[in-house]
Formats: structure tokens, C-alpha cells, sequence
């Protein structure tokens, strides 16, 4: 169970005691979950009991009880706990089955995982000023927003500069629009799209632009281009790459990548996927929070973790066999999830409007 699953699980618990008259509230749009915080109780918490217990004239403890003999019983759930004034803490079922749902919704969905239609009501004017930070940043924001099922347009206070369409940017009108709108006005980049195309080129122009907040200044550097470990972009696109080498040199070898035996593997394995498995899990999170802040920037500092999270898997459990040693179902389920790694990274640099090289 992916947190965007279990997120589901506990609005359908919500509105499973609305129809059943065990509470007496409306139904929220959505109901959030996250990581249950260090010394905290299980996988993920949720404060939806708080939330709801004003308007069910009910003390959140009792909510929370009403709600947690329904998400139990669902599968994937494990355990339901109670803390403090009324949060519900959720523990998963082992982690092989979750893992094997996360690797089986990456394989499936491919670069669109973590899309969803959680913002299919909205409709978005982003508007920006003539400069290029803020152009980037719109169109990277306005891939955020469709990808979670919004609709919307991008428009600028003047003509686009012509350079903007080598950056990946277009723009539908401009002018000085009706409201609502939405502005999008990060720090200026104090260089024109030109400048940073004959400096950088598009790839590392545009990751300057995005990598950081929209209040801080982007750091727009030679060191974007550095080949090195030190470069994020670098990383980041090199662990893409090496990934599809994987896929590439296990089928040079007769194998093929299987995610099912992963729960039977040795627990050394178990504890080096971790926290991989982990950042896989909430990639659709991530997308959904960079798509409702406008920040670009939170899609780039999880691909930074996932290079970060894949190299450190790599190198601990090596998903091809060494030397004579034949290819065993722990290579399998090592390769499935060296995969699913590069899938992300890949589909998350998509959204940033970044090429993501097989070979580099």
C-alpha cells in the first residue's frame, strides 16, 4: 500500500461512517497522511479525527475510534493505533507486500507514476513577469498541475522573449490578464534566456532555475555542468542512466528483472533497500505537494534522494552477479527495484522538462 493508497483508504473510511450515521460531519476533499515522525508510532499518522471533530460535535478520541475499527479491516492495514489527543497511526502490512505494490505501480504506470487526478476540479491562470526564472518556473509548475489532473494556461505581463521556447517555455497569451490568477514570481535569475543558453545549454539551465526555492536565488554557475558527484543534475541523470546499463547487461545475461521474491530476501538486502523503497513510495506524494505549493523545487531535491538513496543501494547489493555467479532471484528482485529508480527519476526530470540520457 502506497501512502496515496492509504490516503484513499482513510477517506473511504470517512465516508463509510458518514453513510452509516456513526458521524455526523462533511466528507473532506482529500484526508493527509505522512511519515510518522522520529520516536512516533507506525508507518504514517493522520490527523483527519482533529479535524473532523468540531463539525461531528464529537471529542476527537471518539472520532478517531470510530474511524479506526473501519481503516483496520482494510487490507494492506495492519495496525490502527490512538496517540496523543486523537491522531491515527497506521503500521503497514510487511513491507515486502507494500514494496511489491510500489514496484508493480511504477512498472505499470511507467513516467506517468505518481500522476493522479487529486487536482481535477482546479483550473489555473499561472502568470509571470518577462524574465526568465519566472517563465521556467511557470511551465515546470504548469506540468505539476496537469499531472495531477488540473487544467489551465500560462500567460505573461509582456511578449515572450523569443529564447523561451529553447527552454522548453510557451506561453498562451500575454498582456495584462483578468483575475483570478495565479502569480508566479521567484527570485530573477538577472540573466536573459540567451545568456543562459550559450552558458549552460537547456538541461542545466533550466535545473539552475528550478533546483532552488522560488525566495532563494538560483545558483546558475559552470558548476552545473561539472561531471562529477558534486553537480546534482549530474547525479541525478548518471543514476538514470546507470539504471537502464542494468536493465541493459541483465538481459546480455539471460535475466530479467522480478520484484515477487523480494520479501524472501536476506535481511542485510532489506535494510540497504530501505530507504530507496521508501523515497519510491512517496514519489506520488512529493509530485502532489510540488503541484499544490507551485515549488518545482520539491520535485528536484527528491530526485537529488533517489540518485542519492540508488547509488547507496548499488553499491551494498549489486544488482548483476559478479563473475561466474549466476543470476539468483535476489538479482531479480535487486534489478526490479534498480529499475523502478531510474522510472522515477526519469519521469521526474520529464516534469521538470530535463532529457533524461540513457547513456551519459
Amino acid at each position: 500500500m502506497t501512502p496515496a493508497d492509504l490516503s484513499r483508504t482513510v477517506l473511504h473510511a470517512v465516508r463509510r461512517a458518514v453513510d452509516e450515521d456513526a458521524l455526523r460531519a462533511p466528507v473532506p476533499a482529500r484526508v493527509r497522511v505522512e511519515r510518522t515522525r522520529p520516536g512516533g508510532s507506525g508507518d504514517y499518522a493522520c490527523a483527519v479525527a482533529l479535524q473532523l471533530a468540531g463539525p461531528a460535535a464529537l471529542p476527537a478520541l471518539e472520532v478517531a475510534r470510530i474511524l479506526r475499527e473501519r481503516v483496520a479491516a482494510e487490507p494492506g492495514v495492519g495496525r490502527v493505533e490512538i496517540t496523543g489527543p486523537g491522531f491515527l497511526s497506521f503500521t503497514l502490512d510487511a513491507p515486502a507486500e507494500s514494496d511489491r505494490a510500489v514496484l508493480a505501480a511504477v512498472r505499470e504506470q511507467g513516467l506517468a507514476y505518481g500522476h493522479g487526478g487529486a487536482l481535477g476540479d482546479e483550473i489555473h491562470q499561472l502568470h509571470h513577469a518577462r524574465e526568465a526564472r519566472a517563465a521556467v518556473t511557470a511551465q515546470a509548475v504548469f506540468r505539476l498541475l496537469v499531472a495531477q489532473g488540473a487544467r489551465g494556461r500560462t500567460t505573461c505581463e509582456q511578449a515572450p522573449d523569443p529564447d523561451w521556447v529553447r527552454l522548453g517555455v510557451t506561453v498562451n497569451a500575454y498582456g495584462t490578464p483578468p483575475t483570478p490568477l495565479t502569480e508566479i514570481r521567484p527570485v530573477p535569475a538577472g540573466v536573459t534566456a540567451g545568456e543562459l543558453l550559450e552558458r549552460l545549454g537547456p538541461d542545466a539551465a533550466r535545473w539552475g532555475l528550478l533546483r532552488a526555492a522560488g525566495h532563494d536565488h538560483a545558483a546558475l554557475g559552470p558548476e552545473l555542468l561539472v561531471q562529477g558527484e558534486a553537480n546534482p543534475l549530474f547525479r541525478v541523470r548518471y543514476a538514470h542512466a546507470r539504471a537502464r546499463a542494468l536493465t541493459r547487461s541483465a538481459t546480455a545475461l539471460g535475466f530479467t528483472a522480478e520484484a515477487a521474491p523480494y520479501g524472501e530476501s536476506p535481511a542485510p538486502y532489506d535494510r540497504a533497500a530501505r530507504p530507496l523503497l521508501d523515497l519510491l513510495a512517496d514519489h506520488p506524494g512529493v509530485l502532489l505537494a510540488g503541484a499544490r505549493h507551485r515549488a518545482p523545487d520539491r520535485v528536484a531535491r527528491q530526485l537529488e534522494a533517489v540518485a542519492h538513496a540508488f547509488f547507496d543501494f548499488h553499491d551494498s547489493c549489486p544488482p548483476l552477479p559478479a563473475g561466474d555467479e549466476k543470476p539468483s532471484a535476489a538479482h531479480r528482485a535487486r534489478l526490479a527495484i534498480a529499475e523502478a529508480a531510474g522510472t522515477v527519476l526519469a519521469g521526474g526530470l520529464s516534469l521538470l522538462g530535463i532529457r533524461a540520457p540513457e547513456h551519459l
